[in-house]
């Protein structure tokens, strides 16, 4: 394997080079935006820093007005700020910037308004380096969640994807963020702190996968990514090149990767503490860039996003990598399913027939129906290993962003203790995702074929439910969810915490679900 692309990060200001390409003679280096967030120095203390110069303030609708600020509520109201949660008011005092930060009605605000009042503080003060917030220290939310929260909010704000851009005014500027709380809820804010720097680390390093140029990020690359990674953090980490996926039976990957001049990869990552809790089972998408094949996509601006179609490997490929910080006590074993989908002479054909891992046989009718394809080889693999519960996470279906918008993760499963499990998680993490109905008795028969098991698509209509339908042959009994974040796996425009570009949605969900794992009943 070459390790050579994803070399092994050298200090660069304050970012870091994680790969190269030879372009024309000339070679070209990759920033990692996300080692710059996981390099923020945050702490607590009972009173801002002096080196601090941008210092965020809570306000509510109602009550006093932090005399830091210099303003009364009526020349607050005069500038257009009520308090509202979203609203920031930016206040120049001089050397030190005064920011307040509307948190709404007293007592209303609960972790993940937390989490978007400190983005938007960090949006307002995206031109300072030093920030100090006294957002943490709402007695209306546990010191532990406020500190999570707090820090996740204005790490994951700030983070910028730099990646070729020769402008350095383009990275983030942030550099440390004070939290200021009072002695009582000190220790518990900072226990969440600790916890928040984790988890928008991993957050912030999914994005950067995804936003990474193809040409830049292959299935190769992204196998070698996992093993630099699981070096360090715990895991141990198996890579699959083609004869042995050859050897495994694993024909949806190989099928779709038949059209590529690059190989194939899967990779298995594998978390085991000491008398685990559980085990849980994560398989991802990693399709690193999706013409369609054969069925090729229009050339419209969507056809450019493809580079973010790993999306879902992505996401699981970081929640592994916090799983030894955080000190999880379930096990949990993961699954990349990774490749490129291009059309060329060797290319999967309509009408060709597929056999997977587990032995069934599968019928294409469209070659951009690939991800499903990926996945049932993963949760074949899986499923041999009887863990207690699988949960996928893919970029799956546009069906998903017509039903739900960009903004809400499709989810549906074959175990409602599991699926709850998964919406508990996205409600703390403020992920959304909407429950569609797994209804293979209406809608199965769509997936008939006539020369093979099932055919990959199911027609016109209800995509992402079919494309459920077509995954759930692939788990057997084990209790399964599916997570399609087509729509929200990027924005357009800066939004609350996320930045233009890709989002690293689900990431935060299962270092939460991961690390809170029950196992469902069967």
């Amino acid at each position: 394997m070459n390790l050579d692309v994803f070399r092994r990060a050298r200090q660069t200001n304050r970012c870091l080079v994680v790969g190269t390409r030879v372009v024309v003679g000339q070679t070209v280096q990759m920033i990692d935006a996300s080692a710059a967030v996981s390099a923020v120095s945050v702490s607590s203390a009972r009173s801002a820093p002096k080196s601090a110069s941008a210092v965020g303030l809570a306000v509510a609708t109602k009550g006093a007005v932090p005399r830091q600020l210099g303003l009364s509520r009526s020349a607050l109201e005069a500038n257009g700020f009520e308090g509202k949660a979203g609203q920031v008011l930016v206040v120049p005092t001089g050397e030190t910037t005064m920011i307040a930060i509307g948190v709404g009605e007293p007592g209303s605000i609960d972790s993940n308004g937390l989490r978007a009042a400190a983005a938007a503080f960090a949006r307002a003060a995206s031109k300072h380096a030093e920030l100090a917030v006294n957002l943490a220290d709402l007695g209306d939310v546990d010191g532990r969640a406020a500190g999570q929260a707090v820090t996740e909010g204005v790490l994951l704000a700030s983070y910028r994807y730099v990646g070729l851009k020769n402008d350095p005014q383009n990275a983030s500027r942030l550099t440390s963020l004070t939290l200021v709380v009072g002695d009582k809820r000190r220790k518990a804010v900072e226990d969440g702190v600790a916890r928040g720097q984790i988890v928008a680390g991993a957050a912030a390093f999914a994005r950067e996968l995804a936003n990474t140029p193809p040409t830049y990020l292959n299935a190769k690359d992204l196998a070698a990514r996992a093993v630099d990674i699981g070096s360090a953090a715990g895991l141990h980490v198996e890579v699959f090149n083609k004869d042995e996926l050859e050897q495994l039976g694993c024909g949806g990957l190989l099928g779709v990767n038949r059209g590529s001049t690059e190989p194939p990869r899967m990779v298995k990552l594998t978390w085991s503490p000491k008398n685990p809790s559980g085990h849980l089972a994560l398989v991802g998408k990693g399709i690193t860039y999706d013409s369609g094949g054969i069925s090729l996509k229009p050339s419209e601006h969507f056809h450019q996003n493809m580079k973010m179609d790993m999306s879902g490997a992505a996401a699981v490929l970081a929640t592994m990598s916090s799983l030894k910080a955080l000190r999880c006590r379930a096990k949990v074993t993961a699954w990349l399913m990774c490749t490129d989908n291009m059309p060329s002479g060797s290319a999967l054909k309509l009408g060709d027939v597929l056999t997977m891992r587990n032995g069934k046989t599968v019928e294409i009718h469209n070659t951009d129906a690939e991800g499903r394809l990926v996945l049932a080889d993963g949760l074949s693999l899986a499923v041999e290993e009887q863990p207690d519960a699988i949960v996928d996470i893919a970029t799956l279906t546009g069906a998903v962003l017509v039903a739900l918008g960009p903004s809400v993760a499709g989810l549906l499963g074959n175990n409602q203790a599991l699926v709850d499990q998964v919406k508990e998680r996205s409600a703390s993490t403020d992920e959304p995702v909407w429950q569609l109905p797994l209804d293979s008795k209406r809608y199965r028969k769509l997936l008939d074929s006539v020369v093979a098991d099932m055919k990959n698509i199911g027609g016109p209509h209800a995509g992402t439910i079919t494309a459920s339908i077509f995954l759930s042959e692939f788990v057997g009994d084990i209790p399964w969810a599916h997570l399609d974040i087509a729509g929200p796996m990027m924005v357009d425009g800066d939004d609350g915490i996320y930045a233009k570009g890709a989002t690293g949605f689900g990431t935060r969900l299962l270092v939460d679900l991961a690390t809170n794992f029950t196992s469902p009943q069967r």
